[in-house]
């Protein structure tokens, strides 16, 4: 199927729509769980599992969900997935019990999980073209990152001026258009690794090591990292991840051949995802702590407060990304980007207890912006770009599971050395205030480090290519790109 210029663009906003929802649903809903909390009737432990349902499948199933769309087609994939999510979504705002809540956020999250899955792997069928596929990339790179930023701005308005159940029935309109809009747009092409066997084994082993790992990293905090719940779940994730791993070694048609991981830049781009949304995830949590905790803004405040990171976010995604990718290649910009970050996280390492926004809030959003939306464009090309057209599906899978479970681990683990933190200096006799944010200090400089650490790594183990086919011409002394690259 051939499409012209206009309905590929129209296709690739299309996509972008749809993958909005998405990523809006991971933090829309943390500004309205007060009011969840109140009219359900959640304890504060039950309360965790309105956020902790929808990760954990999300988690789970990304993987699967990217060879599902190898294999049977990525438009069927992605349109049963959005009419999951849609679905999942109405039952969510229509909930009045928390049973029904939490399981419809379950449902959530596996459509969710199809929809991230196959999504990049359409975006690089529609476009070949290394130009156009950098700049589509860098549109869909916004949206898949700064669309969290989002959530929190329309969380707050939605919750304040409504209530909470319109935070999941806005997604209803959104997802009836897309999927009228995905059967007249998108490619429905066959499968690229149609006809070839379901590894069913592989899929169910390695769904429930990454479901078991994000149940324990979840509830990590909670139960305690060295208790025998964490210890003994996180053992048994890795004891199924090893047999996932032999069973792979054998399989006729594995579900992940392990020979992707020997593609320096995949193998190296999952790394990256790992530290850059452990290092990004956490900043934005903690920041989003110190600014209602500690300044005492509202919830609408908080999101209006990271408007201009989203805005320059976009910005440099939409119109400085790609033509650094063109004129440098992945290396340059994608180190440069976590660099910025990086300086950008440390900076909230030093804001007072009594930070005013210009000085001491603006200048890290904005740096933090700035390097996100230089950063994720070449990320996700290195991720993509080595291999077969029949395993794009698959790689997006690895990528976004590695970004997700970074995310998690690292959220968790700076959320405690926060606690830890500040109990720490509420012993020594500092104030509540002063102990919070002294807290919050160790947390942004850990996640700095992460960024600072992806940095180095970038620099060090990436290849110079572009990830994409045809750089070769665009950047003089660039390695070529992967044969297979072309349409995958």
């Amino acid at each position: 199927m051939t499409l012209d210029s206009r309905t590929r663009w129209l296709a690739l906003l299309v996509l972008c729509l749809g993958d909005v929802m998405i990523v809006l649903d991971t933090t829309i809903v943390n500004v309205a769980l007060p009011s969840i909390r109140d009219d359900l009737g959640f304890s504060e432990t039950s309360l965790a599992w309105v956020v902790n349902a929808y990760v954990l499948t999300f988690g789970g199933f990304l993987l699967l969900g990217g060879r599902l769309g190898d294999l049977f087609g990525y438009r069927r994939l992605f349109l049963a997935g959005v009419a999951l999510f849609t679905l999942a979504s109405l039952a969510c705002g229509l909930a009045t019990s928390q049973g029904v809540l939490v399981a419809a956020r379950a449902i959530q999250g596996l459509g969710g999980a199809v929809v991230s899955a196959v999504a990049l792997s359409l975006i690089m069928i529609l476009f070949t073209e290394p130009a156009e596929r950098a700049k589509a990339m860098g549109i869909f790179g916004f949206v898949l990152s700064g669309g969290g930023s989002a959530g929190v701005l329309l969380g707050g308005v939605l919750t304040d001026t409504l209530d909470w159940h319109w935070i999941f029935l806005v997604n209803i309109p959104i997802g009836v258009l897309v999927l009228a809009l995905s059967l007249r747009l998108l490619p429905g092409t066959a499968g690229q690794a149609a006809g070839q066997r379901l590894d069913v084994a592989g899929a169910f082993t390695v769904t429930a090591a990454l479901m078991l790992a994000v149940y324990a990293i979840v509830n990590g905090n909670e139960a305690g990292w060295t208790s025998g719940q964490t210890l003994g779940l996180l053992a048994a994730a890795l004891a199924l991840l090893a047999i996932f791993l032999g069973i792979e070694s054998r399989a006729s048609s594995p579900l992940v051949p392990l020979r992707l991981f020997r593609l320096r830049n995949l193998a190296t781009a999952n790394v990256l995802a790992m530290l850059m949304s452990a290092g990004m995830f956490a900043a934005f949590f903690v920041s989003a702590l110190y600014l209602q905790l500690v300044l005492g803004y509202s919830p609408l405040e908080v999101g209006l407060a990271y408007l201009p990171s989203t805005v320059i976010w976009g910005a440099a995604s939409l119109f400085l990304s790609d033509k650094l990718v063109m004129r440098f290649g992945i290396k340059t910009p994608l180190v440069t980007g976590l660099s910025f970050m990086a300086l950008g996280i440390l900076l909230f390492a030093r804001a007072p207890v009594d930070g005013s926004f210009a000085m001491d809030i603006l200048p890290a959003m904005v740096l933090q912006g700035f390097g996100a939306g230089i950063a994720f464009n070449p990320m996700l090309l290195a991720a993509m770009g080595d291999v077969e057209p029949q395993e794009s599906g698959l790689a997006s899978g690895v990528v976004n599971t590695s970004f997700m479970m970074g995310g998690a681990l690292g959220l968790a683990a700076l959320v405690s050395l926060a606690a830890s933190r500040t109990d720490s200096l509420l012993a020594s006799g500092d104030g509540p205030l002063v102990a919070l944010t002294g807290g919050y200090h160790a947390a942004f400089l850990a996640g700095a480090l992460l960024a600072v650490a992806a940095a180095v790594i970038a620099a060090a183990l990436l290849r110079p290519s572009a990830a994409m086919p045809g750089h070769e011409e665009a950047v003089e002394g660039a390695e070529p790109a992967h044969a297979g690259a072309r349409g995958s």
